[in-house]
Formats: structure tokens, sequence, C-alpha cells
């Protein structure tokens, strides 16, 4: 069963009725009544957020489109990132013979570091540790 509509009448500017007509397509509406409906509603909803600190529907759309992108090559460089790690692991491995125990005291060791510099850590802080500073 079809929603009741209220009829409701209004004039408009003709230049309101041509910029209507021409952002019909834009807003993939079918009659000028629909372009109206729907932009009164957007209009309503903006009024009644009270601070008027809500998002347009199109910006938070292009918003999430950016935030998106930025987590897929964010998340592409991480997977290259850690081929590249897996890679120098794998040559150090192969060319040292690391004891079990002193490989798990090292881990436990660099997981603190870590965590103390916010993953800030560099070659120069482990060549320093590795020959006796601190």
């Amino acid at each position: 069963m079809a929603e009741e509509k209220v009829r409701f009448q209004m004039r408009i500017d003709p230049d309101t009725d041509r910029k209507i007509k021409a952002a019909m397509p834009l807003a993939n509406c079918r009659s000028q009544n629909e372009f109206v409906e729907t932009a009164l509603r957007f209009y309503c909803d903006y009024l009644t957020a009270g601070d008027c600190t809500a998002v347009a529907p199109m910006y938070l759309s292009a918003i999430r489109g950016t935030v998106q992108d930025s987590e897929n090559r964010v998340c592409r460089l991480l997977f290259k990132l850690a081929v590249e790690q897996d890679m120098v692991m794998n040559v150090l491995a192969a060319g040292m013979e690391i004891p079990d125990e002193q490989l798990k005291a090292l881990r436990g060791r660099c997981v603190q570091n870590v965590k103390k510099t916010g993953g800030s850590v560099t070659l120069d802080d482990a060549v320093r540790y590795q020959n006796g500073g601190l």
C-alpha cells in the first residue's frame, strides 16, 4: 500500500526552478517533487542537529572513502614491511647459531624496549646495547 502524501503548495523563483531542474540528475531524483522533498528532509535534519555539527551524508561518504583508502595503503605497506623483515630474520638465522634461551631473553628485552620507546627503536640503539651500552 502506498504511503499517504500531504499536498504542499508553494511558489518559487524562476531561477530556483532552473537550479532544481539542473540538480535533479545529480541527486538521482526522477521528479521535482522528489527533489524538493529530499532537500527539505536534509535541511530539516541539518537544523534539528542542534549545534549543526552533523556531517552531510555526501561528506561522510567521502571521509569514509578517504579513510578506507588510507587504511588499505597502510595495510599494503605493513605487509611489504613484514615480508622484508622476514627476509632479514631468515638471513640472520641462517648465519647465526643462537641458543633458544638467549633468543627468549632477547625477545623479552626487545618487547620491553619497544613498549618503553613507543616503537621508536633504531639500529643505532641496538648496536649501542650490543656493545655494552644501555
